[in-house]
């Protein structure tokens, strides 16, 4: 199949709410060019896009699909409320860390768990998790442990490893998401603005504190550190690295719709779906798309060329047909204007890869066999293309 065919078309007008679960019925849809200006005028070179483009893909984003998150808080303090440098059968040193957001008379507080190699000459890069799954997933006593988080495997690579649970920092639910930190900053009782920020955007501004820790921490690498999620994780990780530009690789795993799928694509989950099953998620202003792909003026490739210069890295599985592994790999591929723009590597092919292989430029992509997860061989695809950007 070839991409670059794949995304040329004319623009799709019909309103159509039924999911799409073969390739022939992907409807014909253009996508807008994220090098080109909302008044039709060419980007002409890299300061164009930073100084005016990219801030005006940035408000699009924040005004129809996720909403505008507030600055830092008035102040963030640090608890080390547990350090033991012989975790991991001494291997490495685990630390867990409250860190508590202070906004007017107003705190809240969520845990932090990091691990750092105890055979490292300085400061390491970091992997963040932002774990969507169960906190079992991230256990820091390694009682329990996961292939969502090999913690092991990424301290024996040289890395640190952190995770956070998401529902601490808003919950995952429609009914009490802005019970969390959302209430520092406003009546989570009030009706929410059209671009009010979502749970995603919660989650973001919540690795954006963890960020502010890691500028504490001497073990820590703060200039190379990577921002995973996976599936409604990852959606919240690119909308999060497109904000904090303190993320210097940003990961999507399996995210799907509102994360890398692109939405004109109507594959597998709709905007009207998402919408209707976690309105939580998004600003309100994203449910005037329900049944309206072709008008959002914006599309997901731009998501992903928001993090330009940065690496950034998209992967799917063959078997998550939910959230459109071809439409994942071509927002990966269609960021690849704005990367060669501004000096980077667009990735490095225009098919699909095979499921096993990687390609890897300044964008990177990998293809898994199977189905929606988080495993130990995408953790290892992602460290090979940490392995090629940090400086170690």
């Amino acid at each position: 199949m070839n991409m670059k065919a794949l995304a040329i078309g004319i623009a799709v007008f019909g309103v159509c709410l039924t999911p799409i679960h073969a390739e022939e019925d992907v409807p014909d849809y253009t996508l807008p060019d994220p090098l080109v200006f909302e008044d039709g005028e060419p980007v002409e070179d890299a300061e164009a896009w930073f100084d005016q483009r990219r801030p005006e893909i940035l408000e699009l984003f924040r005004e129809h699909v996720y909403g505008r998150r507030p600055g830092p808080p008035d102040s963030v303090e640090f608890e080390i409320v547990e350090e033991d440098p012989e975790a991991m059968d001494g291997d490495a040193t685990l630390k867990r860390v409250h860190i508590t957001s202070i906004q007017g008379e107003g705190e809240h507080t969520f845990q932090l768990i990091l691990f750092t190699p105890n055979d490292a000459p300085g400061p390491v890069p970091v992997f963040l998790l932002m774990n969507n799954r169960g906190p079992e997933n991230t256990d820091p006593t390694r009682e329990e442990k996961s292939g969502f988080w090999p913690a092991e495997e990424v301290i024996e690579r040289g890395y640190a490893v952190a995770a956070f649970q998401v529902g601490d920092v808003a919950p995952d639910s429609a009914d009490n998401f802005r019970e969390g930190v959302m209430s520092l900053f406003g009546d989570p009782e009030a009706e929410r603005e059209p671009d009010g920020w979502g749970a995603l955007a919660a989650w973001g501004w919540g690795a954006s504190r963890v960020m502010d820790y890691f500028e504490t921490d001497d073990a820590v690498d703060v200039s190379q550190a990577a921002l995973l999620g996976h599936s409604r994780g990852g959606k919240a990780s690119l909308w999060g690295g497109a904000e904090d530009e303190r993320y210097s690789i940003v990961i999507s795993n399996n995210s799907g719709c509102g994360g890398a799928a692109i939405s004109r694509r109507r594959f597998g989950e709709r905007v009207s779906q998402i919408n209707d099953r976690f309105p939580h998620w998004f600003a309100v202003n994203f449910r005037e798309y329900n049944g309206r792909e072709h008008a959002l003026p914006i599309d997901q490739h731009q998501l992903v060329a928001l993090m330009a210069p940065r690496p950034v890295y998209v992967a799917s599985a063959s078997e998550d047909n939910w959230a459109d592994p071809v439409g994942e790999f071509l927002s990966a591929y269609h960021a690849g204007p704005v990367y060669e723009l501004v000096g980077g590597e667009p990735l490095p092919v225009d098919e699909q890869p095979a499921p096993g292989e990687a390609a890897h430029g300044t964008v990177g992509y990998h293809l898994r066999e199977g189905g929606h997860n988080l495993t130990p061989e995408d953790w290892h695809h992602y460290m090979d293309f940490a392995d090629k950007h940090f400086d170690r």
